[in-house]
C-alpha cells in the first residue's frame, strides 16, 4: 500500500473515530466473509464494521485523541464504529458472537474510556433506552403520587377532626 493510500486511511479512521459514540475491537480470525456480511447486517444502519490494519488504527486512533486500544490491537482486528445506541451494537454482538464461536470481542472505547469483554458483555445486559427510560417515568410517577398523597394527608385529618368535633358538639347538644 502507497504511503498516500495509507494516509488516507488513517485519515478515514480517525473520522470515524471522533465521530463514532462508541468503537467496539473484535478479532474476527475463522469467520467466512458470508459470516461478516451477517455480521454487518446484524449491527443494522447505526454501525459501520471495518476489518482494519493494526498499525494504521493505532495512528488513527493516536491522531484521533483515542488511546484506549494502545497494546490491544493483536491478530486479525476488526472495530465496529457506531453511531446510534452503544448497547444495541452491543446486543448484536453479543448474539452473533453466541452463535458464531470465531468473533471475539476484546474490548469497547465509549465516552473516553475502554471497556474490556466484560464491560461490554455489561453494556450489552442493559437494556435499551427505551425501556429504561419507561422505568424511570414510571418511578418518577410512583414519587409524585406519593408527594400527592403527602400533602393531602394533612387536610383530609383536618377534615376528619372538625367533623368528629362537629359530631360532638351534635351530640352533647
Amino acid at each position: 500500500m502507497a504511503t498516500s493510500e495509507k494516509n488516507a486511511v488513517v485519515a478515514e479512521l480517525a473520522e470515524l473515530f471522533r465521530t463514532s459514540t462508541a468503537a467496539v475491537l473484535t478479532e474476527y480470525r475463522g469467520l467466512t466473509v458470508a459470516e461478516l456480511k451477517e455480521l454487518r447486517r446484524a449491527l443494522g444502519e447505526n454501525a459501520t464494521y471495518a476489518v482494519v490494519k493494526n498499525t494504521l488504527t493505532e495512528l488513527a486512533a493516536d491522531q484521533a485523541g483515542v488511546d484506549a486500544f494502545k497494546g490491544k490491537m493483536t491478530g486479525p482486528s476488526a472495530i465496529a464504529f457506531v453511531s446510534g445506541d452503544p448497547v444495541d451494537a452491543a446486543k448484536a454482538m453479543r448474539d452473533f458472537a453466541k452463535t458464531h464461536d470465531a468473533l471475539v470481542v476484546k474490548g469497547g472505547y465509549m465516552e473516553g474510556q475502554f471497556l474490556d469483554a466484560a464491560g461490554m458483555k455489561k453494556l450489552a445486559d442493559l437494556e435499551s433506552r427505551e425501556v429504561l427510560l419507561a422505568k424511570l417515568a414510571g418511578a418518577m410517577k410512583g414519587n409524585l403520587h406519593k408527594a400527592a398523597y403527602m400533602f393531602q394527608a394533612p387536610l383530609s385529618q383536618a377534615v376528619r377532626t372538625v367533623d368528629a368535633l362537629r359530631a360532638k358538639v351534635e351530640e352533647q347538644a
